[in-house]
């Protein structure tokens, strides 16, 4: 599709919220990576975004020259709280990470494979029986958040559905109101936190926020343990909502693919990798350049501010075969949908087993489904992608 076919000009005056993006999001992000290595905005101060495999990962491991510390959205709300460790960098940001790391290796987050099987056959449980179901709503806007507050953040039962409504609200609908939203999660989680500070140590993640770490020698600021808090809680509701939406929606429009899983459970692993890399929750995060540099031919100037186009970068046949085929069978998938350098997605283990699970126990109840007649998707893009409705039916 030739880019004059779009409404505005997407190479040179592109809105990460124009609904056109989200209507034509893969003919744009296609258009980006053959025509378009940098592209630009001219939405409220400007930003640009870089689109290609190489040079996204090349800026996102120098986090010196992209830095992350002025935050990872375009044109900032000032109310926004800002969320280390994504909005932070070196030595600060590895601080944090050494703290946290320890409860999101491999052999901490298959501690929770039975509890997250048991929630995924619970939500199932709901609409088994009934024949079809609007898979988003009933299952994949639950699950992720579901395991992540119940199994690492100890949140109590009732709240979460609160919470993860005000959350999805901080990063969608209304603009004006996003900072809002994402206000009122922080203040929920902060007061949490604060209760929990004041409990005997559970020697769990929250108490380990709750006691933080260094900076420049001094406790850091309570401010910062909460939005450590929250950029957790939304990591985890926000990388594996969409991909399993997107892997059910690709399984109910191909039989074929579908029947390969039902019939060996042994290839979802490898299907949800390239349901990571073709369905990408992540858009876009943003670095502002502390100096001037050249990247794919373009001159950036220290204060600029660059979208790293992570979905994009996904679809590059400089880095994989036949990027806009989704094919579950494929062995090396090559993407940056858990992000590059040092802001690698710390939740990634966590979010593939979610993942694994949901493809093996939906297939192994309901292995025969497909779209509702006249049904389609509903997405929702901005700097995050998310879909909000996938009505199914099934026998």
């Amino acid at each position: 599709m030739a880019s004059q076919e779009f409404s505005r000009d997407m190479f040179a005056d592109f809105d990460i919220e124009d609904p056109e993006f989200n209507e034509k999001f893969y003919d744009v992000l296609d258009e980006f990576v053959s025509r378009c290595p940098v592209a630009h905005s001219k939405v409220g101060s400007g930003y640009h975004l870089i689109n290609r495999y190489e040079d996204v990962k090349r800026a996102g491991q120098d986090w010196r020259t992209f830095s992350s510390a002025k935050g990872f959205a375009p044109n900032r709300d000032p109310q926004m709280p800002m969320l280390p460790p994504e909005e932070c960098d070196p030595p600060y940001h590895n601080q944090w990470r050494t703290v946290l790391n320890p409860f999101f290796k491999p052999e901490a987050v298959e501690a929770f494979e039975d509890s997250i099987r048991r929630e995924a056959n619970g939500l199932i449980d709901a609409f088994a029986d009934r024949g079809e179901c609007d898979f988003v709503p009933e299952f994949s806007s639950q699950l992720p958040g579901n395991a992540m507050f119940k199994n690492l953040l100890g949140l109590p039962e009732q709240d979460i559905p609160m919470l993860i409504k005000t959350m999805d609200a901080g990063f969608y609908g209304p603009i004006e109101e996003r900072a809002g939203n994402l206000t009122k999660a922080f203040t929920y989680l902060g007061e949490y936190l604060a209760r929990r500070k004041d409990e005997p140590s559970r020697g769990d993640l929250i108490d380990t926020i709750a006691a933080g770490v260094e900076l420049d020698g001094e406790p850091c600021p309570w401010a910062d343990r909460v939005g450590i808090l929250l950029d957790l809680a939304l990591g985890g509701i926000v990388t594996a909502t969409f991909v399993m939406s997107g892997g059910v929606y690709h399984l109910a429009t191909h039989p074929a693919d579908r029947a390969a899983l039902v019939a060996d459970p042994g290839l979802i692993p490898q299907a949800a990798e390239e349901f990571i890399r073709y369905y990408p929750p992540v858009v876009a995060l943003g670095r502002s350049v502390t100096k001037d540099v050249e990247v794919a031919g373009y001159q950036f100037k220290e204060g600029d501010f660059v979208l790293l186009n992570y979905a994009s970068a996904s679809r590059d046949p400089a880095a994989l075969e036949n990027p806009a085929e989704l094919d579950i069978h494929r062995k090396r998938v090559p993407h940056s949908a858990f992000g590059v350098g040092v802001h690698r997605c710390i939740g990634a283990h966590l979010a593939r087993l979610e993942l694994k699970i949901t493809f093996e126990e939906f297939l192994r109840r309901i292995p025969d489904f497909r779209m509702k007649p006249g049904a389609e998707p509903v997405y929702e893009t901005g700097i995050l992608r998310s879909m909000k409705s996938l009505p199914l039916e099934f026998s």
